[in-house]
């Protein structure tokens, strides 16, 4: 009799991790999957294809398909694909609003997905209306105002950290005929799992924590019904318009998947601990996480996610832009670079990437929490912060 695959075994996700998603190669006995570099597969002489799920590697890959698998079971959705990057992921899902549609943003997110949105819009003739999500009423009215074919949340929004309310957001969008998609990348699906919630799309960028050794871009959708219309459309925007992963980099998201538990429970417990030093600290201003009771949001984020609020946060220093770049620039174990989710701490000054034409604050510092000793981050920012 063949053996369960693991993601159907009834496991904890935990040992669903460690194993990649499942036991050891079938041919070969291996307990790592082989990397599969063909693109086209051989048919017989009757012209039929020797196996029935390989034809072109665009989108017949085992290694997606051990992949995506595995991510569906831990979004708890029906199917998952995985893209070239979160961006590749994020331009494949807006392009469901057609010219003339409406597109309904949560304001204050990531800038490259803003930047990308408006740009995106302008150039196809969508109508793109960005509004903030800390006045959910006011939210709600919006989308029965507008009734957007799409709406688009980010949770925990990047860098300011706002946790949008996914059950009441994606119950309207439901009401009116909207497709509700959620950006989790900085919750990871550990922590965060909105197709329970009532959303019918969520999205990663594989780059920041699924993978989380900051060297390999990866993006990944995945849908709560395998049969909507929104997933038909996007399953086939990612097989035509070729924005997939190479197999050696789905082979490295693969092996990284295998620790996330690990990375995860560490990162969470670091930024638990950074983020009650710093929002204790004289020379700091606000700190902006939702494990700190003073968020305006902790309650709401407690009711959604589980085993901790993420290993990214956001601290104001006191003074501006002098004072903050001062302390970024002291910061010995915070490396200072761009992204999230890695196994290294960084630290990023995102007025110095978004420039004067963004909302972010001059005093600003966006953290991404790595899995060194929690004495060490906060001894680092200790010492920083002494500069000013």
């Amino acid at each position: 009799m063949p053996k369960m695959p693991l993601a159907d075994s009834g496991l904890h996700v935990d040992s669903l991790l460690a194993h990649g998603g499942g036991g050891h190669d079938a041919a070969t006995g291996a307990v790592v999957p082989p990397i599969q570099t063909a693109t086209t597969f051989v048919r017989d002489e009757n012209y039929e294809l020797v196996s029935a799920t390989h034809l072109y590697s665009r989108d017949d890959n085992a290694l997606y398909q051990k992949t995506e698998g595995l991510i569906a079971a831990l979004e708890g959705g029906a199917e998952s694909r995985l893209f070239a990057s979160g961006m590749a992921a994020i331009a494949a899902i807006t392009r469901l609003v057609r010219p003339g549609g409406t597109l309904l943003v949560q304001s204050g997110i990531y800038w490259g997905t803003t930047l990308f949105l408006r740009k995106l819009c302008a150039r196809n003739n969508v109508a793109l209306v960005e509004a903030g999500t800390s006045d959910l009423e006011v939210f709600l009215e919006e989308i029965s105002v507008t009734r957007p074919d799409l709406v688009w949340l980010e949770v925990p929004s990047n860098p300011f950290l706002q946790v949008a309310d996914i059950r009441s957001i994606a119950e309207r969008c439901s009401q009116v005929g909207a497709v509700s998609c959620v950006d989790a990348t900085a919750a990871t699906p550990l922590i965060l799992k909105p197709l329970a919630l009532g959303a019918d799309l969520v999205m990663h960028s594989a780059t920041k924590v699924l993978n989380g050794h900051s060297d390999l871009l990866g993006g990944v959708v995945t849908s709560r019904d395998a049969g909507s219309e929104a997933w038909a459309f996007i399953k086939e925007e990612r097989k035509l318009a070729g924005a997939v992963l190479g197999s050696f980099e789905a082979w490295l998201l693969l092996r990284s998947l295998r620790t996330l538990s690990l990375r995860v429970e560490r990162m969470n417990e670091n930024t638990r601990k950074l983020s009650t030093f710093l929002d204790a600290h004289p020379k700091v201003e606000t700190v902006l996480y939702p494990g700190l009771v003073s968020h305006p949001q902790h309650e709401l984020a407690k009711s959604m996610m589980t085993g901790g609020f993420g290993s990214l946060l956001s601290v104001q220093v006191n003074g501006g832009k002098e004072e903050a770049l001062r302390v970024a620039g002291a910061l010995d174990l915070f490396q200072r670079a761009t992204s999230l989710g890695g196994t290294e701490s960084l630290v990023e000054h995102r007025f110095t990437i978004e420039g004067a034409n963004s909302a972010i604050p001059q005093n600003l510092l966006r953290l991404s929490v790595g899995i060194e000793h929690s004495d060490d981050q906060i001894a680092d920012f200790d010492q920083a912060l002494a500069r000013l």
